[in-house]
């Protein structure tokens, strides 16, 4: 039996997944990390740890399969937006920083403002934000000036993993796109965001296809990883884009939903999709294919807080959210009145905001921990339907759409996506989507399929939710005040931010 494994570095754990050629999954790890948020603002993670959860992910799969007669390659996903500085040696002089780090918020603030930053979005495709490295690279240049001047490289989570298996610095087409540093037309380093940040090309890696592959060879780590000589490693992309193909979510009008820790809908484009108003991104999945969209910085993680703060002990655990969760269920839609604004951990898209804040509005005696959970619910799925409404306004309506992320665990949460999209929500797999898109990116790189469209074949939908249309118009009525209480918030958010 032929497989490939697929690996997704995370922001909270490491999956590893063994998918044949007919996309059966046949074996799956995953490990999780500690987050370091040791200052304001911060989100970190140890590098030493990532890199052993990858390798023990692999492991684990490897040890229930049979590498050395069906095991094709290995392919990579892994989060965007990371950042960590390395020496010249290659040593960490800085933790993994993650997307959802917000100490750059000035430096963003400050860019975004400018010609340059406007251009360099369009260039690049990355809107300013405290989540881009760029961004990233102008915070530790003003605030850590030692390390800024001792740094070799600045790389991602995967380039970290790639040096340490092959010792070469390259990142793939579709990571590079997400650092605002990457021209994605002309696929090279953009001259005026290296400016901006101060560095040169040396300081970054060799951009090189999703398909590149390395092979390992008499490295320390073939023995750990329990795989034979000379087998493939893909470079493989970035986890959102690897989502659409892993959810099938590639064809024109097709839409990728993931909810996991954050949350992120796209839709795949030919061509970058321009919006003068910078509120959605445009990130590379091959040369000839950019995914267009938009991420929420607030997912699962929000509901997860909420639990730990206002329900009883122990209510973050994954079991228990989705026991809270399917209580939920019998709730009006609406919430009765009561809306959330679920910027907790400031905002992406589309508001592009590091400062906006979580807002309860329309609180009544009546509202007790229940109504409150399942307004959660709804203005994390509000935020993802307006960005769908702008990507129906750049490239056009949805026909289909694809769900993955660990919320599918929740019946309850995908009946309210499918009721306030107005569409029907389809289901895959349970498997994380990512790492599923990695092994087919592996299989696409190996020539096992001659073209993405061929990956459909290896898909079949599991479920389906369909929408009530009694519910989306009362879900209309809400998001009618969700979509303006931003603006009329924001010099407040603006203000509170400073005090």
């Amino acid at each position: 039996m032929q497989y490939i494994i697929g690996v997704d570095m995370g922001t909270s754990g490491t999956k590893a997944i063994a998918l044949d050629t007919g996309g059966k999954v046949l074996e799956a790890a995953y490990q999780s990390y500690p987050l370091f948020t040791s200052f304001p603002g911060a989100h970190e993670l140890e590098p030493s740890l990532l890199l052993d959860a990858v390798l023990q992910t692999i492991r684990a799969v490897t040890q229930k399969m049979d590498p050395a007669s069906g095991l094709m390659a290995i392919s990579f996903s892994s989060a965007m937006h990371s950042l960590m500085a390395v020496d010249g040696l290659g040593n960490p002089l800085t933790r993994i920083i993650t997307w959802a780090d917000l100490r750059s918020r000035d430096e963003a603030a400050n860019l975004k403002s400018t010609e340059a930053g406007r251009r360099i979005y369009q260039n690049t495709g990355t809107p300013v934000h405290p989540m881009s490295p760029l961004c990233k690279i102008l915070w530790l240049k003003k605030e850590q000036p030692e390390i800024f001047s001792l740094t070799g490289k600045f790389i991602s989570v995967k380039e970290f993993i790639w040096f340490r298996l092959f010792g070469k610095y390259m990142v793939d087409f579709s990571l590079a796109s997400g650092t605002g540093l990457f021209d994605i037309r002309r696929l090279h380093w953009d001259k005026e965001a290296l400016e901006v940040a101060g560095i040169t090309e040396n300081h970054l890696s060799d951009p090189v296809p999703p398909t590149h592959m390395e092979k390992m060879t008499g490295n320390s780590l073939a023995g750990r990883l329990g795989v034979p000589e000379g087998l493939p490693f893909v470079i493989g992309g970035s986890d959102g884009c690897l989502a659409n193909l892993g959810t099938s979510a590639i064809s024109h009008h097709d839409m990728a939903l993931t909810i996991g820790t954050s949350g992120a809908v796209r839709m795949i484009s030919p061509t970058p999709v321009e919006d003068p108003e910078a509120r959605i991104f445009n990130y590379i999945l091959t040369e000839n294919l950019y995914v267009t969209g938009g991420a929420i910085n607030n997912g699962a993680l929000v509901v997860k807080w909420f639990a730990e703060q206002f329900m009883e002990p122990n209510s973050g655990h994954p079991g228990n959210l989705m026991k809270y969760l399917d209580e939920i269920r019998d709730l009006p839609a609406g919430s009765d009145g009561l809306i959330f604004l679920p910027y907790l951990y400031g905002e992406r898209s589309p508001v592009w905001d590091a400062d906006a804040r979580a807002v309860f509005f329309g609180i009544q005696s009546s509202h007790g921990p229940r109504q409150f959970l399942r307004a959660v619910v709804e203005g994390i799925s509000f935020s993802l339907y307006q960005i769908s409404l702008i990507l129906r306004e750049k490239i056009g309506p949805a026909e289909k759409i694809y769900a993955s992320g660990g919320f599918i665990q929740s019946s309850p949460w995908l009946q309210t996506v499918s009721d306030i999209f107005n569409q029907e929500l389809y289901l895959t797999s349970d498997v994380d989507a990512s790492s599923i898109g990695a092994a087919i990116m592996g299989f696409y790189a190996l020539g096992i399929i001659r073209s993405l469209d061929e990956s459909k074949k290896m898909i079949s939908v599991q479920d389906a939710y369909r929408p009530v249309q009694r519910e989306h118009g009362m879900y209309m009525k809400n998001y009618s005040l969700f979509a303006i209480l931003y603006e009329k918030l924001k010099p407040a958010f603006e203000q509170i931010s400073h005090l």
